[in-house]
């Protein structure tokens, strides 16, 4: 099964310039922990994601209302993708590896499809569980949810 099969298609978005009051209205109304932050005229192209948690410690350390805090100020630029003909193995093994739990899916511009979840993957093994054939499995799952977890790794103090 590819992403494309599993992924959210109907994802909500912010841009830079977006209060994080803004973002984290996106994210209350929609029931989501984390969106794509997008740039571009007409067709929006994911630079970056903003968590609630982004938006909380930003908050926290610039002591500043959300409605005063830009999500500039608060995104990850570092963008870990999946495009919607890789294989849910390939969107598994990329959360894993990047310790995400939610993945943009894009096309090769950078254009924004959708999202798929760590969520979506545990739903599909549950659904699989009867079947002779697999995708993804439970345990599969449950590794992939212990390497996210995993706490990094922390040079020694000389």
């Amino acid at each position: 099964m590819l992403v494309e099969n599993l992924m959210t298609r109907h994802v909500q978005s912010c841009h830079v310039g977006d209060s994080l009051a803004h973002a984290a209205q996106l994210m209350w109304q929609h029931d989501c922990g984390a969106i794509p932050v997008c740039a571009g005229d007409g067709i929006p192209r994911v630079i970056g994601m903003i968590t609630d948690r982004d938006i909380c410690m930003s908050a926290l350390f610039q002591g500043k209302p959300l409605s005063a805090l830009r999500v500039n100020e608060a995104m990850s630029r570092s963008l870990t993708a999946v495009r919607p003909s890789d294989s849910l193995a390939q969107a598994e093994r990329v959360m894993r590896e990047a310790h995400l739990r939610r993945l943009p899916v894009i096309e090769r511009d950078g254009a924004l499809l959708g999202m798929i979840s760590l969520a979506d993957l545990a739903r599909e093994a549950l659904r699989e569980r009867a079947h002779s054939r697999k995708e993804v499995t439970e345990s599969d799952i449950g590794s992939t949810l212990a390497a996210i977890c995993e706490p990094p790794h922390h040079a020694a103090a000389a």
